[in-house]
């Protein structure tokens, strides 16, 4: 069974830079799509970038191109989220979620979820 557990969420002034580590326990091959996702307050999830090695695919939604960057270092079973020049509409819950296979970064098609890390950034 596939877990995650994320971190580094936290309170940054608008500008500023986060990394989000997402800890896996279990088989997590490059067949796997990972991803991070963000539900802020009212809203729906949000697939904001997801990786797949083995099709060679790496997704962003338009509002984090050129601030985000997702990676992964599969010896300590991480994925990161480095997020720069936040901004306070980036505010939301982050999830670190996969799916087995290749999958659209899409929150309903993936089959394991994180509980989330809270990221808040101010004006």
């Amino acid at each position: 069974q596939l877990q995650f557990v994320e971190s580094g969420g936290g309170l940054v002034k608008h500008g500023g830079s986060l990394r989000l580590p997402c800890a896996a326990t279990g088989n997590t091959s490059d067949s796997y799509t990972i991803g991070w996702f963000r539900q802020a307050p009212g809203k729906e999830h949000e697939g904001v970038s997801c990786i797949n090695p083995s099709v060679g695919i790496t997704y962003y939604t338009n509002s984090v191109k050129g601030r985000f960057t997702i990676s992964r270092d599969n010896a300590k079973s991480t994925v990161y989220l480095q997020m720069n020049s936040l901004k306070p509409e980036d505010t939301a819950v982050y999830y670190c979620a996969a799916a087995s296979s290749f999958k659209l970064c899409v929150w309903s098609h993936m089959n394991y979820w994180g509980k989330g890390t809270l990221v808040t950034v101010s004006s």
